[in-house]
Parts: structure tokens; C-alpha cells; sequence
């Protein structure tokens, strides 16, 4: 009896669990589609944001911190490049290496892209009822903490 229960609140967890990943999924998706200037694909997206955000990076490094391989980092960063949202400038610190940085204008596609990400965000906010607002104002900071914690002890 008590295998059975535990076994049924495993399967309760796990379809919350599923149907909360589904709702972020496409929360995600809808945000994303929303950020339309500068026609960048996800992944020069994901990396003109990790620019902005975090200041240069080395080839080798924003592949590794992105998920990609080198050489399609540096395919990426060519054509970013071609578009002026990034450059390449040499590593003070190694005269030998390079970095990959943001320019002005990668900085304000940046921008440009996070205010039509959260003008979405916005419109899906005010479709819901007052304590789902609440519920949400409480839940994403909560979450967005509880992976910078994870990152951190990994």
C-alpha cells in the first residue's frame, strides 16, 4: 500500500513537472518569436546577449559558454561581424589571442530585441487574473535565483 501510494505521488510530481516544463516551453518560444529586429537566428541571439551582457569573450570560450562548436562559433561571428554587431580585437592581456566583442550596434540590437522580449512578457502578463500576476512577479525571480545558485556551486 505504501509503495503504491508513493508510486502514484511520484507520477502526480512527475505530470506537474511535465506540464510545468510544457507551459515554459512555450513561454520561451513566444517570447523569443516576439524579438524581430536585427533578424538574428537564436543561436546569434544567444550570443550577441552573452556579449552585451558579459563583455568580450575569446572564440574558443563563447563556443564552449554557448554550447557550439568552434568552428561553428567562428562561422557565426564572421557573418555577425559582416552585419557590424560584433568585431574582433586583440587580448590585452595575451598578445596572441583575440576577443570577441560587441559593437554599439550589436549593443543596441541587444536592447532593442530584450524590450520586444519583455513588451511579450507584458502582454501575456495582463492576460491573466491579479494573483496569477502575483503568482508569476513571485514564481520567475524565484526560479531565475535558484538556477544563478546552481550555477554557482557547479
Amino acid at each position: 500500500m505504501h509503495n503504491a501510494l508513493m508510486d502514484k505521488r511520484a507520477g502526480e510530481v512527475g505530470a506537474q513537472a511535465e506540464g510545468l516544463m510544457i507551459a515554459v516551453e512555450q513561454m520561451v518560444r513566444f517570447v523569443r518569436q516576439s524579438a524581430v529586429t536585427g533578424g538574428l537566428s537564436t543561436a546569434a541571439s544567444s550570443a550577441i546577449g552573452r556579449l552585451s551582457r558579459e563583455g568580450p569573450y575569446r572564440l574558443s570560450e563563447l563556443a564552449r559558454a554557448e554550447g557550439v562548436s568552434q568552428p561553428n562559433m567562428t562561422q557565426l561571428v564572421t557573418r555577425l561581424e559582416r552585419a557590424g554587431l560584433v568585431r574582433r580585437v586583440a587580448d590585452h592581456n595575451d598578445g596572441r589571442a583575440v576577443l570577441v566583442e560587441a559593437t554599439d550596434s550589436g549593443l543596441e540590437v541587444f536592447r532593442q530585441r530584450r524590450a520586444e522580449r519583455a513588451h511579450a512578457l507584458d502582454l501575456l502578463i495582463d492576460e491573466l487574473t491579479e494573483p496569477e500576476r502575483q503568482a508569476v512577479r513571485t514564481a520567475l525571480p524565484a526560479l531565475a535565483r535558484a538556477i544563478q545558485d546552481r550555477q554557482a556551486r557547479d
